[in-house]
């Protein structure tokens, strides 16, 4: 059986293909799917598809068409699939539900220093030999209060750093992780985080009830020089209020790793011929702001146990098992 995977980084390539060289054929594509890639699946009853995907309906119609039967996705997040036109199709579905937290985690700290010690500032006046100082001045992590909204593993591997530094900690979420409370954290209202919080880092997943969770009203509860850093998703954050808040002159620093319009525009070269997006070209205007193209997953470790969750899915889906990724199960009318 020839595997079809859409969306394969070029780093990503060799480590796909070592994975299904002794039981399946793959055949690796960089292009993303959406409904105009999609014909290209015909006859490969498994896709792979990345977080960057467009699986709409439509889509969804033409793998089925094809001979698709199961959608493995490469990723934890799946909000790009339409799990009701998939089950309604007959399409199996799953994700990774698990890989490697830490490498999260050590990115937004890594956007959060950054733009904390303004390094993109200096490192491109250094390459120029301008060597001042104006305008690099940063803050002490140490003793900082730190927000962490969204305290699962990686908010829990982002709140382990924090200790690390020195910080005190504060914690929003449904419920308390015990792990975070041994730290010494303490679980306050998300308005209260917001308005108390030095630096605040944004760790929970993107659902109705969480799109624009930063918006307006909550960037106006955060303090004038906070630093905001999301390495979640980007719908978490109304962009558009971001960008009034900056051209205000608040907040010192904000990392981003997501955008909530980042699908046709991410993991893309566009050195040429530019965006199209004045939202996110205004908002890389400011000194401050630093955009990562959603990376933060993408280290050796977490790529390899993404890779490894997908080969058991569609090990457990050719033995007609379900397991804790499944997310639409196999139709056995079908």
């Amino acid at each position: 059986m020839e595997i079809l995977a859409y969306g394969v980084q070029q780093d990503e390539r060799p480590l796909l293909e070592q994975a299904f060289a002794q039981r399946h054929a793959l055949r690796s594509l960089a292009v993303f799917l959406n409904r105009d890639t999609a014909p290209l699946a015909a006859g490969h009853p498994v896709v792979s598809s990345s977080v960057n995907d467009v699986l709409d309906a439509e889509t969804l119609a033409v793998l089925a068409a094809g001979g698709t039967k199961l959608i493995a996705q490469r990723s934890t997040g799946f909000n790009n699939i339409d799990l009701d036109a998939a089950a309604e199709l007959g399409l199996t579905v799953a994700r990774v539900s698990y890989y490697s937290p830490y490498a999260v985690a050590e990115h937004a700290w890594a956007l959060a220093l950054a733009v904390n010690r303004r390094l993109t500032r200096a490192a491109n006046r250094s390459r120029e030999f301008d060597f001042r100082l104006d305008g690099l001045m940063g803050r002490d992590i140490h003793g900082m209060t730190v927000g962490v909204v969204g305290t699962g593993k990686i908010g829990e591997c982002f709140a382990r750093i924090a200790h690390g530094f020195g910080t005190t900690l504060l914690g929003w979420d449904i419920a308390p992780n015990p792990n975070c409370l041994e730290l010494g954290m303490t679980y306050v209202e998300r308005e209260d985080l917001l308005a108390r919080s030095d630096l605040i880092s944004l760790h929970v997943p993107l659902l109705p009830a969480t799109h624009h969770l930063i918006d307006a009203e909550a960037l106006a509860t955060m303090k004038n020089d906070a630093i905001l850093v999301n390495s979640s998703r980007g719908g978490l954050i109304d962009t558009a209020a971001l960008v009034e808040t900056l051209r205000s002159g608040r907040l010192s620093g904000v990392g981003l790793d997501v955008y909530e319009e980042e699908t046709g525009l991410f993991f893309f070269d566009r050195s040429v011929e530019g965006i199209d997006d004045d939202v996110l070209a205004r908002l890389m205007t400011f000194p401050q702001v630093l955009v990562t193209s959603h990376q933060a997953y993408f280290t050796r470790t977490a790529v390899g146990q993404i890779i490894d969750a997908t080969v058991r899915n569609i090990h457990d889906f050719e033995a007609g098992h379900t397991n804790e990724n499944t997310l639409v199960p196999k139709n056995t009318d079908t």
